[in-house]
């Protein structure tokens, strides 16, 4: 038998497992939670080791942006999935009567999930957590290029899980290829925009719905009333951390012209504050995935625009935390998603400037913006279209499991997190229950004039 047939059984055996109606059962699948966070916690070493193997993560970062949020998300669907699985009592229209109308989640079945390599456990296990909950069966393909964490992932699947319930299926772009050209009940992919469409074109075939997770340039708006300070620290965090390989860090900072030296010269302070002198020194400060991308980020770096970092140590492929000044929509930074420890800065002269750069090209994922000023947040946050974002603070809408975290346009559709993820992987089932009583004569033809104006009465 072939890898690919293998492959192909075990897509069989969960689709036989789940119409067996076994996951149906909300205890089954509270059950399979707990022994998910049983076993992230029994790995947790040997996960938290695989990411500083892959990205240079320490553990705090590991445990913090990772497995911590992973664990999280189990812990409130252990707690709200009896509420989030119930069928809900919805109003009968007179039409109806006597009968009475609710709505039932139901799983959609057998359910594809991609992860990316930038935060390859909590990018794999967070939507797997949604899935369960909503009682599916899931083949998961994470990335290839964080091989040590896809690794341990697997391992820990695999002692827990049978294969027809959950399945973790390794390798590249073949296998990916594979995966696309099968038929599933529902789609979940985290990555960039270039194989998102992909999917979505593959998707379309067998008109599977799907959710996408992209990214983009998010803009991060400092204008004259902003702490400068404080935001120069929360910058400087939210960018560099994972070596500015998140979905949601700030690609670049657009601030109002009068702050510019001065935000320029505090994130250049944080920069040293946070990683030291010399940040290739610092344990804690990660690298870039592989050689490929670590070449693709040199070429961003223009170094007569350079306010702080640029340089490179190409034996552990590390740049360090890098701010440019003077950055125009031409430099070749700009024409991309950075993903990298490189931060251009840009200035504008009014709001009406910022509103039409951000309108003027793809939806970002997320926007941040500092400010004490209520009309001016009033005015981004009204007019400008993007997934999520914070206020005086970056990246920290994604934490927790009560908001949904998703993007828009080309930064991605859907959502997920908590309730939102549960729903994500959920169909909801419209049922009308009618009794064995006479119904309105007037639906049955032969129609009549009396019956025209009797319907128009009840159809207001």
């Amino acid at each position: 038998m072939t890898n690919f047939e293998k492959k192909q059984k075990i897509i069989e055996s969960q689709r036989a497992f789940f119409r067996s109606g076994v996951t149906l059962s909300v205890g089954y699948r509270i059950t399979a939670l707990k022994k998910l966070y049983r076993a992230i916690e029994r790995y947790e070493d040997r996960i938290l080791e695989a990411l500083n193997r892959d990205l240079g993560k320490s553990s705090m970062e590991g445990y913090m942006c990772e497995v911590g949020i992973a664990k999280s998300e189990i812990s409130h669907m252990l707690i709200h999935i009896c509420l989030y699985a119930e069928e809900r009592r919805v109003p009968t229209p007179i039409a109806n009567l006597p009968g009475k109308t609710w709505v039932r989640p139901v799983p959609y079945g057998n359910v594809l999930i991609i992860s990316p390599w930038n935060y390859p456990f909590l990018l794999s296990i967070e939507p797997l957590v949604d899935a369960i909950a909503a009682g599916n069966t899931v083949v998961l393909k994470p990335s290839a290029y964080s091989a040590a964490t896809t690794q341990v992932v697997k391992d820990m699947i695999e002692e827990i899980f049978p294969k027809e319930y959950v399945a973790v299926m390794t390798g590249g772009r073949f296998e990916n290829q594979f995966l696309f050209s099968e038929k599933w009940d529902y789609i979940f992919f985290t990555g960039s925009q270039t194989v998102g469409k992909e999917v979505l074109r593959r998707a379309a075939e067998h008109l599977t719905p799907v959710t996408l997770e992209l990214g983009g340039k998010s803009p991060c708006i400092v204008d004259e009333t902003a702490n400068i300070k404080a935001a120069a620290k929360r910058i400087v965090f939210a960018k560099f951390l994972n070596c500015g390989q998140t979905c949601v860090a700030p690609d670049y900072v657009l601030c109002a012209k009068s702050v510019r030296n001065e935000i320029l010269t505090c994130m250049k302070k944080e920069v040293v504050k946070q990683f030291g002198e010399n940040a290739f020194l610092n344990p804690s400060y990660g690298k870039i995935i592989n050689r490929k991308h670590y070449r693709r980020l040199l070429g961003l770096i223009d170094e007569n625009k350079i306010v702080t970092g640029g340089k490179r140590l190409d034996e552990t492929l590390q740049i360090e935390p890098t701010i440019l000044k003077n950055v125009t929509w031409e430099d070749a930074v700009m024409r991309e998603e950075i993903f990298g420890p490189i931060l251009p800065v840009l200035t504008y002269d009014s709001l009406e400037e910022v509103i039409d750069t951000v309108e003027s090209y793809k939806r970002p994922l997320a926007l941040y913006m500092f400010s004490r000023s209520r009309s001016n947040i009033k005015m981004i946050t009204e007019q400008c279209r993007y997934g999520g974002g914070c206020i005086n603070d970056c990246i920290m809408h994604l934490v927790g499991s009560n908001a949904p975290f998703g993007g828009v346009g080309e930064s991605g559709m859907g959502a997920y997190h908590g309730k939102y993820g549960f729903d994500t992987f959920s169909h909801f089932k419209t049922i009308v229950d009618r009794k064995w009583y006479p119904t309105l004569p007037i639906r049955y033809q032969p129609y009549s004039e009396i019956g025209e104006k009797l319907a128009r009465l009840f159809l207001l």
